[in-house]
């Protein structure tokens, strides 16, 4: 196994058990109280001990989300609720609360982590929460690989720096658009992503941009393949992937990636294609993507100050359900439009290889002359076996 952590996002149990299939060792989730994403499908304490089974089944972790900034009422059943994680399983909580860090380390066995929102950007103040007891800091997304190592290197805890996913357009933590602008709070889970809107620029009652052509303002995406040797190299112990509201083909397809980048450079030295990777998370992404704080501070191309944006791709059509191997039938839930009589891209947690589909056929066993509507349950015949939670892509 590899001494790294691969930390991914999931929104629900399916993307759970998806993101460690496709090589996660480790899976942040939210629960119904203190979480900060309360769009997302937060857990249940049932959804949680089941995903806990199913993580240590498989030599994984599972981490809850605790890290919202704490009001008077949040205060009341905090003990309670880390027990009862505590009892499905959960072997880490997030937090920026030094309270809820406190009561963690007080009341139960489970690890505290210090979460980004802290914007934890230098040794001292890890060195802070070292001798509060924490077990692992993670990192600002305001540090360059310099910083990040020289970070490590003074710091006597395990370091969590973020690799991939959405970039905040102000500090991590510190941004109140959303507060003032819709009063949905951000760091209590409600960020109506303000930074993202379509705006007007206007000077002196003049509007200077051209009808519909409206001016945004919010970082791309962070993607860090091309950094990952020098985050191993600095003595990172976990890599954090961010998205717990993003899709399951989503999830599958960067942790992936970042799990090929990390095996290869952990096994042989090297990375040979750093583009390979890059093309395959392009497969997934929706959002154009940069480097982010690490090679320097951004500059004005890893910004989106238009609508500039990239579509979201429709080459993911479905995801195997069943296989049945006398009658060599697969079974899917299709999720975007394709025909019978196609070549099609299988991508599953043994590799991705070409499959040729000729009838498809509904539920009732009537013929399609194309499979269209989302969701709708399908099969055809494949003579290569295929396995629960592969992906079907268009090529």
């Amino acid at each position: 196994m590899s001494k790294f952590e691969l930390l991914a996002p999931a929104g629900d149990l399916e993307k759970l058990k998806v993101a460690i299939l496709y090589g996660a060792n480790a899976v942040f989730i939210g629960g119904l109280k203190f979480s900060l994403r309360s769009r997302a499908s937060n857990f249940t304490l049932e959804d949680i001990k089941e995903g806990c089974e199913f993580a240590h089944a498989h030599n994984a972790k599972i981490h809850v989300t605790c890290n919202i900034v704490m009001h008077e009422h949040d205060t009341d059943d905090v003990i309670e609720y880390l027990k009862a994680l505590e009892a499905c399983g959960v072997d880490a909580i997030i937090a920026s609360s030094l309270y809820i860090l406190k009561m963690v380390l007080e009341h139960t066995h489970m690890e505290a982590h210090v979460s980004t929102q802290q914007s934890s950007a230098n040794s001292e103040t890890i060195d802070f929460f070292t001798k509060f007891g924490v077990h692992r800091v993670v990192l600002a997304r305001e540090l360059d690989l310099d910083e990040i190592k020289e970070v490590v290197k003074n710091s006597k805890v395990d370091i969590e720096a973020f690799i991939h996913g959405g970039m905040c357009v102000s500090y991590s933590g510190r941004c109140m658009l959303s507060n003032n602008m819709t009063n949905r709070d951000a760091n209590r889970g409600g960020c109506a992503h303000s930074c993202r809107w379509n705006y007007d620029l206007i000077k002196d009652g003049k509007v200077y941009n051209k009808e519909g052509d409206y001016f945004a303002m919010s970082s791309k995406d962070l993607c860090a393949i091309k950094a990952i040797p020098k985050l191993m190299d600095s003595g990172v112990y976990s890599f954090k992937i961010e998205g717990r509201m993003k899709s399951l083909h989503y999830i599958a397809t960067v942790v992936n990636a970042y799990r090929r980048i990390i095996d290869e450079y952990e096994t042989t030295g090297k990375v040979l294609d750093y583009d390979s990777y890059i093309t395959a998370i392009e497969k997934a992404e929706n959002r154009l993507t940069g480097t982010g704080f690490l090679f320097g501070d951004p500059t004005v191309d890893c910004q989106l100050y238009d609508l500039n944006l990239t579509v979201p791709t429709k080459d993911f059509i479905g995801i195997v359900r069943g296989y049945d191997k006398e009658t060599k039938i697969a079974y899917i839930e299709q999720r975007n439009y394709f025909l019978p009589n196609t070549t099609i891209e299988v991508f599953s947690p043994r590799g991705t290889f070409n499959l040729d589909i000729k009838e498809i056929y509904d539920e009732d066993g009537n013929s399609l002359d194309a499979a269209r509507h989302p969701l709708q349950k399908i099969h055809f015949k494949s003579d290569i076996p295929l396995s629960e939670f592969d992906l079907l892509r268009l090529i």
